[in-house]
């Protein structure tokens, strides 16, 4: 079969690799690709938000099935748009992306189906969302409504911040959003929980645990993620039957109702709290960089999965999981989340060995003349596999120490809510 990825992050480098290893895979395309898909895939220069330009490549390239990997495009529409050229796509249509799309959407989606999640306003004035942040003072969380690249969320700890930030928002801060959600802030632990959907049923997809804020012990500005582990120690037998009942299948059934039957991956960021699951957001992809430990530690064929899905037989698979941990650390651009430094040299990556249990996952980088470019916030995903996670991470840190580049940073901390340190 003939496949193509729609990206250019690590998360498309970790599905190409999947991808790869399906002896049913004749060619790969990655669209446009990075520096890392490259030695996996052709890589195709385009502009993703281009649908016309899109077609003519899977037509030209005789695809059979395109995997769509960011939000942005599942969110304007493109699995619609190819549908209506009758090309098989995997991924939820545009108005089921709604659900990363618009917090708004998601949040009354959970009110009109008693989903647990945490109280909330919604706000297109800054009077009324000034009134709100007054009478439940801080900490309190404020959403940007639509995408924002994982930066339209600001934990506030004073009601000042609060303010400052909303009407930020409400000024047009991020394009995407002209209304605000204020959120109560829930005190417990984050799990990242992955499902895959056709239209009859989903299978589980994996756990994992993001670490979003830059800096270590979980301090400074929120990130699209500085690294991930999986599985998650969080999810208990007990835990999973509960996300399943109480979030899960109600939001699939609702979707359903709405004559809009979710199909793709989901990911439900959840915050658990005293043993029960809160809802905190829906991402309609795999989560970035949760995919790449997800990619490492799966043992069915992907392609297998996405074929499945596509034709609504889910239900013929058996999804299985290597029993090892996996964690993958972000090597980031300094100054990122914010201005960050970009067409900086990275040295010495040939100086790891990558092979089943190793592998270095390129996010923003680009070639030229046989050297790797830096050309992104989130640079390189330095990912290990290992009998614990202790072990997992050792692997990782001894493989960044060997990179040379002096622009970049990362955690050393990926974990330490359950390795410590």
């Amino acid at each position: 079969m003939n496949l193509a990825v729609i990206g250019s992050g690590g998360r498309e480098h970790a599905i190409c690799y999947k991808l790869k290893q399906s002896p049913k895979i004749k060619k790969l395309i990655c669209i446009p690709g990075n520096a890392g898909t490259q030695k996996i895939a052709e890589n195709v220069k385009e502009d993703i938000s281009n649908f016309e330009a899109l077609y003519q490549i899977i037509k030209d390239k005789n695809i059979d099935i395109v995997i769509v990997g960011p939000e942005q495009p599942l969110v304007d529409g493109l699995v619609d748009y190819l549908n209506e050229k009758k090309v098989r796509v995997f991924g939820p249509n545009k108005f089921s992306s709604q659900l990363e799309g618009s917090k708004a959407f998601m949040k009354n989606l959970c009110k009109k189906n008693n989903i647990p999640t945490a109280n909330f306003g919604i706000f297109d004035n800054f009077n009324d969302a000034s009134n709100f942040i007054k009478k439940n003072q801080a900490p309190i969380v404020v959403k940007a409504d639509g995408l924002a690249a994982g930066k339209g969320v600001t934990v506030c700890n004073s009601v000042d911040q609060a303010l400052k930030n909303t009407k930020e928002i409400l000024e047009g801060k991020f394009k995407s959003s002209n209304k605000v959600i204020l959120e109560e802030f829930l005190q417990g632990e984050e799990l990242s929980y992955f499902i895959v959907v056709d239209e009859n049923s989903y299978q589980f997809f994996g756990s994992a645990q993001d670490h979003k804020r830059v800096g270590e012990g979980d301090t400074g500005p929120n990130t699209g993620g500085m690294g991930a582990y999986s599985p998650s120690p969080l999810l208990t037998a007990q835990l999973d039957e509960k996300i399943k009942k109480k979030i899960i299948e109600p939001t699939l059934k609702t979707m359903k109702n709405l004559k809009h039957p979710y199909k793709g991956f989901l990911y439900a960021g959840l915050m658990i709290c005293k043993g029960e699951p809160y809802l905190i957001e829906y991402n309609v992809r795999m989560g970035d960089p949760e995919c790449q430990v997800l990619m490492m530690r799966l043992e069915t064929d992907l392609l297998e999965i996405i074929d499945n899905t596509n034709k609504n037989k889910l239900n013929n698979l058996k999804i299985t999981w290597k029993k090892e941990s996996c964690i993958t650390i972000v090597l980031s651009a300094k100054g990122y989340p914010f201005d960050y430094i970009k067409n900086s040299e990275i040295k010495n990556l040939s100086n790891i060995l990558t092979d089943e249990n190793n592998q270095i996952f390129h996010a923003g980088t680009y070639e030229k003349n046989n050297k790797i470019f830096s050309n992104g916030g989130r640079v390189l995903n330095i990912t290990s596999l290992a009998k614990n996670l202790s072990d997992a991470r050792n692997k990782s840190l001894t493989n960044l120490n060997k990179i040379n580049w002096k622009d970049g940073f990362f955690r050393k901390d990926i974990g330490w809510k359950t390795i410590g340190k």
